[in-house]
């Protein structure tokens, strides 16, 4: 079962907001991969300092915020598939198989 359509349908809409403001000057690999950065570190930062079980339990602010800064995560991670000729659902296939051959089961 592929999903490619619906990927590739989103990465269309996240490179065409980008066109429409002229961003493709600034959409390298290497701004990209830095933008992904930030952009878990702001993920990260929603966490930093919760217990395990407080991190359960969101407020509904910090959930509204975990959402936004996961589909910013996302967004840049299409882009920078787009930009590197990536299809992300093979990729992510291939490296479910890597990791079955890295860490079998018990």
């Amino acid at each position: 079962m592929k999903n490619t359509d619906v990927l590739k349908e989103l990465q269309k809409e996240v490179n065409d907001f980008g066109t429409k403001r002229n961003w493709q000057p600034f959409h390298s690999p290497k701004n990209i991969s830095m933008a992904l950065s930030v952009e878990a570190s702001e993920l990260v930062e929603i966490f930093q300092w919760k217990t395990e079980e407080q991190s359960k339990h969101l407020s509904e602010e910090e959930l509204e915020r975990t959402k936004f800064e996961l589909a910013d995560i996302f967004m840049y991670t299409l882009l920078a598939c787009e930009k590197l000729n990536i299809d992300l659902e093979d990729a992510t296939r291939e490296k479910i198989q890597l990791n079955e051959t890295r860490f079998p089961k018990p």
